[in-house]
């Protein structure tokens, strides 16, 4: 039962951080094409990123398909990974703290999704895909 909760706070955190940074990226625009070229980004990636930051939340909340869901996993995880050592780069170091947490958030999500779902991931490592709960 506890792995069920995991999964499901987690992913709305997640979704929320994800969902909040698009409305960031909508509301604040100017803003965000700077930080974007401070970072050595183009800022063309910005409607971009908006379309898919909204378009992976969907896809791991709503799971149409499996392999969907998998793949967003996949994007918002090297997304992360790259906006973490992009800030890292630059010598920002706070600025990779949303991206710290939000891998720290993937994680739980990613490797809790079969104790929720009902239909199962077949890219959850072994260990946990095997774990016994005494709920």
């Amino acid at each position: 039962m506890s792995a069920t909760y995991t999964y499901w706070i987690s992913t709305t955190l997640l979704s929320v951080l994800y969902l909040t940074s698009a409305s960031l990226y909508l509301t604040k625009g100017e803003w965000v094409r700077k930080a974007l070229a401070d970072l050595g980004y183009p800022v063309y990636l910005v409607p971009v990123m908006i379309t898919v930051k909204v378009l992976g939340s969907i896809a791991i909340l709503m799971r149409f398909s499996v392999a969907l869901s998998d793949l967003a996993y996949a994007g918002i995880f090297y997304h992360l990974l790259l906006s973490g050592l992009a800030h890292l780069g630059v010598r920002k170091a706070r600025g990779a703290v949303p991206a710290v947490v939000g891998l720290v958030l993937l994680v739980a999500s990613f490797l809790t999704q079969n104790v929720a779902r009902e239909v199962p991931s077949p890219y959850i490592p072994a260990a946990a895909a095997h774990q016994v709960t005494l709920d």
